[in-house]
């Protein structure tokens, strides 16, 4: 009998979250991501949240045992330079990020939700170049 291929597809993070409007403050209104779905098993129960911009997919959860605080993800992009322009002209007053361009050809932008969990958007400048 052949064995067939295992083919893994994507990630999905799950962030750990403590207050569902700073959650929504800073993934909806500051980084545009757009609320898929929401779910608690009861009224009152902690939120598990799906957002996603375009191919990113991530899980917010309010349950204590889905993530830990201070997460770290890496999150790559294209146009780092405008998606920064769009944030910094929102005066949101918990960030300011800035570009750093990296010894390893990349262009990185971090900053951090209101649970102390660390986003990194990076865009890959050596394969911009080829193009």
């Amino acid at each position: 009998m052949e064995m067939q291929e295992v083919v893994i597809k994507n990630t999905t993070p799950i962030l750990r979250i403590f207050d569902v409007q700073k959650a929504k403050e800073f993934y909806v209104d500051f980084l545009e991501y757009t609320v898929d779905w929401e779910h608690r098993f009861e009224k009152d129960f902690p939120l598990y949240i799906q957002i996603s911009k375009g191919d990113c997919i991530l899980h917010l959860s309010e349950h204590h045992a889905d993530s830990s605080p201070g997460a770290a993800i890496r999150i790559e992009l294209e146009n780092i330079k405008g998606f920064q322009s769009k944030l910094l002209a929102k005066n949101y007053k918990y960030a300011r990020p800035g570009i750093e361009d990296t010894p390893w050809n990349l262009v990185e932008l971090t900053v951090h939700d209101p649970f102390n969990n660390r986003l990194v958007f990076y865009e890959n400048i050596a394969l911009e170049k080829k193009r």
